[in-house]
């Protein structure tokens, strides 16, 4: 502990951020928060499209697009296009003045039927460059730290009004490699594999009415990063539950308006005042954990565990769109509310998205994403 605050100490103010943030993940926190939910891979939290963005990250049940290939995948045969390119573009902590932190995805989904469709995704997480000092100030390392996660899925109609999505997921996080001063910890990248599985439900074909989507995302091993092979760490597995609905106005105008909310499957780690150990946290199985997060050992009370967005989206003659929303996360999780803002519009086979994150918080409580505007793109053919 005495090694890894001094290097701390000793960083620039990027540096600071960012290792204090892994180091949270290796375990410090224990030593510091009680009932505090960390995971490892937290970018995989991070809404990639500008779509969902502009609606306080609101996706599970809203009508299909083609960015639900970040989302519910389900969605994908419903779609009007036979296929489609994406790419999104999100800065991060731009209040600070940075430029080389960001979250860039990119993905492409193809029909192959009336039926079904098959997709695939990339997001790459930036973390910009760290240099790492010591007690002295005596500069020793300078590492530009990465993640990244690949997606393969397959998304089938069950009936006319409800479908199934399945995806397989690769994650790599690379924060740190070799040996820290004064340390014989060998940290390594950390790689694993995860699934998601997601339904949506519409009430009428033409898309009027309610929706309802579900999605269990990140449901895959934990995540090692150094020789220490008893220290493996949970990835952020959530279950999430959206409900939507639509009205037109006429041929040209609607309106639509959704609600989801999404909880992690992640346990808490224990309060060591009331008898927990490190052994009795890092050695449950993955699927033990997401139970476990339900259990008072492991698990804040229920409010204090929920994601809950509220947004609407104004749609002209699938060309123009105004979108709003709303964001709630508890302190134990993330401890973020804000408002969004978004519009996109479509011009022949393309259609750009923006959205804007509106400021709130100060210092520590202060939005990553906050004055931030982000960007993405569709491509159809």
């Amino acid at each position: 502990m005495k090694n890894a605050l001094s290097v701390i100490l000793g960083m620039r103010k990027l540096g600071i951020v960012f290792l204090a943030l892994f180091f949270i993940s290796q375990g410090v926190y224990a030593q510091i928060y009680n009932k505090r939910i960390n995971t490892a891979v937290p970018f995989m939290r991070i809404s990639p499209d500008a779509r969902s963005a502009g609606m306080g990250n609101l996706s599970l049940a809203m009508s299909p697009e083609a960015n639900d290939l970040f989302g519910n995948t389900a969605k994908l045969p419903m779609l009007e296009k036979n296929s489609g390119f994406l790419i999104n573009y999100t800065p991060w902590l731009k209040d600070l003045g940075l430029s080389d932190v960001y979250l860039a995805s990119m993905g492409y989904y193809k029909k192959l039927n009336e039926f079904s469709s098959i997709n695939s995704s990339l997001r790459f997480f930036s973390l910009g460059n760290i240099t790492f000092s010591d007690e002295y100030g005596t500069q020793y390392l300078d590492t530009k730290p990465s993640e990244f996660s690949f997606d393969a899925g397959y998304s089938i109609l069950l009936t006319q009004n409800l479908s199934l999505g399945v995806s397989l997921r690769y994650i790599n996080s690379r924060l740190v490699q070799g040996a820290l001063l004064n340390s014989s910890t060998n940290f390594r990248a950390g790689n694993t594999l995860a699934g998601d599985i997601s339904l949506f439900f519409k009430q009428n074909q033409n898309g009027q009415g309610f929706h309802a989507g579900l999605l269990m995302s990140n449901l895959g091993g934990k995540i090692n990063y150094s020789n220490e092979n008893t220290r493996k760490y949970f990835i952020p597995a959530n279950l999430g539950f959206g409900l939507g609905y639509l009205t037109k106005f006429d041929s040209d105008n609607s309106l639509e308006f959704g609600i989801d909310v999404n909880r992690l499957l992640v346990p808490a780690y224990p309060d060591l005042s009331t008898g927990g150990t490190d052994d009795q946290y890092f050695n449950q199985s993955v699927v033990s954990s997401w139970f476990n997060s339900f259990t008072k050992q492991y698990g804040p009370p229920l409010g204090e565990t929920l994601k809950a967005s509220v947004g609407a989206e104004y749609n002209y003659n699938s060309i123009f769109y105004l979108r709003t929303g709303y964001t709630y996360e508890s302190q134990v999780s993330s401890n973020g509310q804000y408002f969004t803002l978004g519009t996109s519009f479509q011009y022949l086979q393309s259609k750009f998205n923006i959205s804007y994150l509106v400021p709130s918080g100060g210092g520590l409580s202060r939005n990553p994403l906050s004055n931030t505007i982000r960007f993405g793109s569709i491509f159809y053919f």
